[in-house]
This record gives C-alpha cells, sequence and structure tokens, in this order.
C-alpha cells in the first residue's frame, strides 16, 4: 500500500493552487483527477472561462460555429497549462483515476490498470459540485436536455432553446443564447428573477432581456418532457394555464449540489449536511483528523475566487501566522455576465430595512457616465447604500457596463472601513465606468 505525504482528489482552482504550495514547501503531493478534460478545475473547463469568452463573442456579433472554435482552442490551451503547472513539479504526481474512500484513513484508485489502495498524512477534497437535476417525467431520458457543461460541448447552435432556471447560470445563458440570435424561452419558478438583488434593478434586467430577445415564463414549472424526433415538448405549468412549448433544446439550470457521490463517504466518519456538502470548520477541517475539504464541495460560495481563498486559508494555516479562516474571509462581490452586467456587495434595502438600520441611498443612471456613451450601452444604473452616520458603505448594486471592474473598488473600500467620500474624491482615469463613484456620491 503506497503512502504519500498529501493527497488531493479533484483538480479544481483551490486543490490545484495547494498542490503548487505544498511542493514548494518541500512537500509530496499526489493529485487524483478521474477526467483528463477537467485538468485545471471547473472553472477552466466548463464554467467561467468558456461561457465567459462564449458571452463575450456573443456581444461582439461573433457566429457561434466561431465562438465554440475559440472556446475550446483556449479551454485546451488553458487544460495543458494547468496540468503541467502541477505535473512538472518534482514532488508532484497527477494521477488520472477515480477516488473513493475505503475507511477514514484509505483511499482507493481504479483506472484502466487495475485498482490500488493508497494512504496519506493529510487528504484534501476538492471535487467541487455537479448539476442538481429535477425529478420531471422524461427529462432524464432526453438526449435534447442539456447542462451548462453539455450545451457548451454542442458544436450546433440550438436555434429554440428553452432554459428552466431563473438563477445566475440560465440568466447568462438565455443572455448569451439570445446575442447568438436564438429565440430563447426561460422558465423560472419565482414570482421575479433576481429576489435577491434591488427589485428596481432586476425589474430593469428582465425588461431589457426582454427587449433582447428572452421570452420570460415565470411562476411556472415542467411538468412533462417528451422527446420528438428533432427536438422536444415541454408541457408547462404557467398562471395562465398548461402551455406546451417545442424546442431545440432545454438547459437546466436549477442549481448545483456537493459532488460527493463517487467518493463513497458513507465508508467513513466524516460528516455531511442537508445539500451533501462536507462539514468542515472555519479552517476547513472535517471532523476526521487530518481530512479536509474546500470550495464547492465544502458547502464553500460557489464562486471560484472564493476556492481560492479557501487556499489561501489553508496555506495560511500550514504555512503562515494561521489567523485566515473563513470566519474573517474579505468582503467580496458577485457578478451575473449579462448584457450589461450585473454586479453586487454587501446588503440590499429589504435587509437594512429588516434590520433598522439606518441608511442613505446614492442613485444615478449609467447614461449619465461618459463610457457608457463610448461603449454604446447607457442601460442600467448605480445604486450604492451607505450608512447615515459613519458613511461607511453597507451595499451596492451595479447595473452597467463594466460593472464587474468597478464592483470590486466598492469591495476594496467596504473591507478597509472607507467612507463614501473616499471614492467620491478619488481621481480615476477617464474615461472610464468607475469614475461613476465620482457623480454618484457627489451630494454628499
Amino acid at each position: 500500500m503506497k503512502h504519500f505525504e498529501n493527497i488531493i482528489i479533484g483538480f479544481g482552482k483551490a486543490g490545484k493552487t495547494l498542490a503548487g504550495s505544498l511542493t514548494k514547501n518541500g512537500q509530496e503531493v499526489l493529485l487524483i483527477e478521474k477526467d483528463p478534460l477537467m485538468y485545471g478545475g471547473t472553472c477552466i473547463n466548463v464554467a467561467c472561462l468558456p461561457s465567459k469568452n462564449m458571452i463575450i463573442n456573443a456581444q461582439r456579433g461573433t457566429d457561434y460555429d466561431k465562438a465554440i472554435a475559440t472556446k475550446n482552442e483556449l479551454t485546451a490551451k488553458l487544460r495543458n497549462k494547468n496540468y503541467h503547472k502541477v505535473a512538472d513539479q518534482a514532488n508532484a504526481t497527477v494521477l488520472t483515476a477515480d477516488a473513493e474512500f475505503i475507511d477514514d484513513q484509505t483511499i482507493q484508485v481504479s483506472d484502466d490498470s487495475g485498482k490500488e489502495k493508497l494512504t496519506a498524512d493529510k487528504i484534501f477534497i476538492n471535487t467541487g459540485s455537479t448539476p442538481i437535476l429535477p425529478d420531471i417525467p422524461g427529462l432524464k431520458d432526453s438526449s435534447h436536455v442539456f447542462t451548462s457543461k453539455t450545451l457548451l460541448d454542442q458544436s450546433k447552435q440550438n436555434k429554440n432553446i428553452a432554459i428552466l432556471g431563473d438563477g445566475p447560470i440560465g440568466l447568462e445563458f438565455a443572455s448569451m443564447y439570445a446575442q447568438f440570435g436564438s429565440q430563447v424561452t426561460l422558465i423560472g419558478q419565482n414570482k421575479t428573477i433576481l429576489n435577491q438583488l434591488e427589485p428596481e434593478i432586476a425589474n430593469a434586467v428582465k425588461e431589457d432581456m426582454s427587449i433582447d430577445g428572452v421570452q420570460f415564463l415565470l411562476n411556472s414549472q415542467i411538468i412533462k418532457v417528451t422527446e420528438t424526433t428533432d427536438g422536444i415538448i415541454l408541457d408547462i405549468d404557467t398562471p395562465n394555464g398548461k402551455q406546451a412549448l417545442n424546442v431545440d433544446a432545454l438547459l437546466v439550470a436549477t442549481g448545483r449540489r456537493a459532488n460527493t457521490d463517487d467518493l463513497h463517504l458513507e465508508r467513513t466518519s466524516i460528516q455531511t449536511g442537508h445539500q451533501g456538502e462536507i462539514l468542515v470548520n472555519d479552517r476547513l477541517e472535517t471532523n476526521v483528523t487530518n481530512i479536509f475539504a474546500m470550495g464547492d464541495v465544502a458547502g464553500s460560495p460557489q464562486f471560484t475566487y472564493i476556492s481560492l481563498d479557501d487556499w489561501r486559508i489553508l496555506n495560511n494555516q500550514f504555512f503562515g501566522d494561521q489567523t485566515r479562516t473563513r470566519a474573517n474571509r474579505p468582503v467580496f462581490a458577485n457578478t451575473i455576465f449579462l448584457n450589461p452586467a450585473i454586479s453586487s456587495v454587501g446588503q440590499n434595502e429589504a435587509q437594512l430595512q429588516k434590520e433598522e438600520r439606518p441608511y442613505q441611498v446614492f442613485k444615478m443612471p449609467t447614461a449619465g457616465v461618459p463610457k457608457s456613451q463610448v461603449i454604446g450601452d447607457p442601460r442600467g444604473s448605480y445604486k450604492v447604500l451607505i450608512d447615515a452616520k459613519t458613511h461607511q458603505i453597507l451595499g451596492a448594486t451595479i447595473y452597467a457596463e463594466e460593472a464587474y471592474e468597478t464592483i470590486n473598488v466598492i469591495s476594496l473600500a467596504m473591507q478597509n472601513n472607507l467612507p463614501a467620500e473616499a471614492l467620491r474624491d478619488q481621481i480615476y482615469t477617464h474615461p472610464t465606468m468607475t469614475e461613476a463613484l465620482n457623480d454618484l456620491f457627489a451630494e454628499l
């Protein structure tokens, strides 16, 4: 039975980065990944980077066929780069194999050459998350039903597509396919989209997406999927009664859950939560000594940059001053890459009102920012909430071009307890979308 200092299961963002820091510090690492097309993790292969590359090319007016080819070239290059970033280290080995737990101390790996049992001083689980497929008759049996991963593998554009799910993934794909010229119907169970954001901005997003060609069936649910010779028929229960929708394809984007099924954690003492996530403490330790979990599989917020921050926590615990934990994670924002993008950080008005916390609201239309006119898309608005006394920023929502860049400036100010005046008085380059902060807080 072979023994290693460190075994990492899953080639995700946290796992591959941890492998680098462990080898840099002279430790031995075995990194196990069952799918050779997933070297580097979900982000670079099937999620953030390929989808955003497709979104950008859709907005540029690139043909779908060319966009898919560009995406495939990008992911292949990044996958190869990430593989060698680990495999070329003297103390690291990348093993392409299935991995499962035999007990708390033993892992069994399986590939074409057979099976082998392994042990390690430390075991790290970084297997990410997997799409949730709802239990709808006919859905799981149809060849025309896709997840975000499998849809990005399609070389042929679906000209008439339905999307089940009104969360970030569903909205991004709806916007992207509409930009490619497809007929898009988004089906959501909620009465409105983007319930976690400011309602007036969410309404503006829905209106703009409708103008771009997305049809919304909200407060609705698919009750049956029927295969046809060239597509599927969706039986949908809507507020206006039952409706049959004939489409080429259905994208299911109804959430993701921890990817643990193949690990056979039931053979171990490792505790899991109600969503199947591996339970960890603020230092990412499981209840079993020297077994850690990080990223989506540990119930962390499902963002690549949070998985990377999980690595920072472990790296700090092993090689730093041991002050970094999940409890003191820095302020972070999130973005939904629509047309234009929508970014948010902190709290919204409803949350502050529930807390009965005094606040001030600062708003301005995107059209007032010169750069939006230069870009040619003045849609959207900026909205920031500040503490009525200290003027520290409590939350922000930006629906505008390059919102994903401006929001990081606001997050940094929040993390360092800077008042809004610091952003108001900052000198920004021109023309940029971030210089909107000068005018946004001008009356403060």
